[in-house]
Parts: C-alpha cells; structure tokens; sequence
C-alpha cells in the first residue's frame, strides 16, 4: 500500500514539474500577447487600454509584409524539399543496404549538433561565391539542410512503427518497389509525412541565425526584420509580430494533428474494410 502511494505522489510531483516547466516557458508569450495590443509608442506591461494600432501598423507596412511573405515562400520550398529529400534517406537507411551507414547517419544529424553559427559562416562563404545569398533559392537550400535532421527522425519513427511484413507480402505479390511504397507504404507513413513538413516549415520560418548572415538589403526574413528592428527601433510593432508567429506556430501545429487524426482513422478504416 505504502509504494502505491509513493508511486502516486512521484507521479504527482513529476506532472506538477511538468506543468510548471511548461507555464515557464509559455509566460513570456502571455506577456507578450497583452503588450501588442497597448496604445502606447513603447511596450508596457501591462497595457494602459486596448488598441490594434500596431497590427495596423505591421500590415500597412511594406518592409513587414514583404519580409513575411518571403519567409513564407522560403519556408513552403524547404518543407517540401526536406520532406521529400528526408523520406527517400530515411527509406534508404531502414530498409536499403546503404554503404557507409553509420556515415551518413553521422552526417544528417550534423546541422543539429553543429553550432548554427558556424553552419552560417560556412554557408555565407560559400553562397557568396555563388551568388546565392539573399535569394530564395540560397534561402531554401540553407533551410533545407537545417530541417532535414528532423524530417528524416520523424520518417524513421513512422517506418519503424509499422509492420515490415505488409511490404514483403505486396512484394511477394507481383508489386514492384514504386507501386509497394505508393499503395502500400505511403498511405501508412503519411501522417508521419505531414508532421515532418509541418516541422520543416516551422523551422524553417523561424530560423534567425543562418538567415542573417545570407540575407541581403533588399530579401530578408521576417526573423532577420524583427532583429533589425530589434536594434533600431523597439515598438509594440514587434510585440504584435510575435504574437502572429506564436498564433501560426499553434495553428500549424494543430492543423497537422487534426491532418495526421484524419490520415490515421482513414488508414484504419481502409484496413478494417479489407479484414
């Protein structure tokens, strides 16, 4: 009776951790949130009345929106391509004899263990020389790199979720290696697909470091913006970007649970009615 209890109260006691971890690292977006919302020209907290001046202000505004929209294409482009890039790597890595293995594994997780400073200026000398820097295509191969690590963990857990035998019995079956992974592997890794593309978008559009070494005068990001502005000129203005960031950060977050809810119950459905 006595080591239930215990096991409760630890219980108890790691969940209230948790909890209050979490409070933690949510605070700043609370107070953060309540001060782009305030009338003042400075950032108050807590605000002395309720104005969306500074939302106004953030969309009236070339620089913001053009900076936005740039990130947004850049971010769509390398969520595509780590996605696409990460799965065929990690199908080769489970299910492929690949030499030198231990290599590239080595290799993908490097842009997570590499300071992203140094990832910045290696990438910055050698877009220069190409001529990359400050365009979308310099900007997606750059976040490209730093998403794939996590594409390509995501799609591992996925393929090592679910049963190898379904494979082998397609294969068995007459299916080649394209029409197994099109009907048969594709269909089960998908939500495990869209949770990856939804996290190479976030990392993608929230990523400060690399892109302000390759950004440029004229093409930078909404996070090489907020910076500047950071330096020059501190307004509530920066208090409402970051709350919209917050708010797409969430919303893509929940859009790619309800995706992979719906994947899943699909998945099972298609499963129940061949049984």
């Amino acid at each position: 009776m006595s080591a239930v209890r215990g096991n409760r109260a630890g219980r108890m006691a790691l969940n209230a951790a948790a909890y209050a971890v979490t409070v933690f690292l949510l605070l700043p977006t609370l107070i953060i949130a309540p001060m782009s919302v305030g009338p003042e020209r400075y950032l108050r907290f807590p605000p002395a009345g309720f104005s969306t001046r500074w939302y106004t202000e953030y969309f009236q505004d070339e620089e913001w929106v053009r900076a936005t929209l740039f990130s947004l294409e850049a971010g769509v482009i390398a969520a595509v391509c780590a996605t696409v890039v990460g799965t065929m790597l990690a199908l080769a890595l489970v299910r492929g004899r690949l030499p030198g293995k231990g290599l590239v594994e080595l290799l993908v997780i490097g842009p997570v263990i590499v300071p992203h400073i140094a990832l910045a200026v290696a990438m910055f000398l050698v877009f220069e020389q190409l001529r990359l820097t400050g365009s979308l295509l310099g900007f997606a191969m750059a976040h490209t790199v730093l998403a794939l690590p996590f594409v390509v963990f995501t799609v591992l857990a996925a393929l090592y979720r679910f049963d190898v035998e379904l494979e082998r019995a397609a294969l068995s079956c007459g299916a080649g290696s394209f029409r197994t992974f099109r009907y048969v592997t594709l269909p089960l890794i998908a939500p495990g697909l869209v949770s990856a593309a939804l996290f190479a978008f976030i990392i993608s559009f929230d990523e400060a470091v690399v892109s302000f070494f390759i950004s440029d005068l004229d093409r930078k990001t909404l996070p090489r913006k907020m910076f500047e502005d950071i330096d020059y000129n501190i307004s509530p203005t920066l208090a409402a970007v970051a709350t919209m960031l917050t708010a797409l950060t969430i919303a893509a977050l929940l859009l790619g649970y309800l995706l992979k809810r719906g994947l899943e119950r699909r998945a099972r459905a298609t499963a129940a009615q061949e049984d």
